[in-house]
């Protein structure tokens, strides 16, 4: 298996949101220039979208310093969300039971990638 060495990878891990919600919201950004995945991030109504735009700008951020590479060609190559913990509580109902509730966490993962320009330019 070969190593990929163009990628810069940047994970979220305990974020209080489901990954059902989640994943939402990555399908938006997936393929997308890492500027419109930002811009498109800032106009979605979802809460979550704030967390998401976190780790996608940290991915950035890790690949301009670790790594050196230009911010104008990367893209979102791989965005996923999955399960981490999850606290369990219970709520009193009728004639003394309880029922439970599940208060999921989640792990984000972006994958970053730059896209290599190619020299082909216009045929006359």
């Amino acid at each position: 298996m070969t190593k990929n060495n163009n990628t810069v990878k940047a994970i979220n891990k305990n974020v209080r949101s489901s990954p059902r919600k989640i994943s939402l919201v990555l399908d938006h950004i997936r393929g997308k220039k890492v500027s419109e995945a930002i811009r498109d991030l800032d106009f979605i109504r979802k809460k979550i979208s704030l967390d998401v735009s976190k780790t996608v700008k940290s991915a950035v951020a890790n690949a301009e310093n670790n790594n050196q590479y230009d911010i104008d060609n990367l893209y979102v190559k791989e965005a996923f969300v999955g399960k981490s913990l999850v606290m369990k509580r219970f709520r009193p109902r009728a004639k003394g039971r309880a029922s439970p509730i599940k208060k999921p966490f989640s792990r984000i993962t972006i994958v970053l990638s730059e896209k290599k320009e190619s020299s082909n330019g216009p045929k006359n």
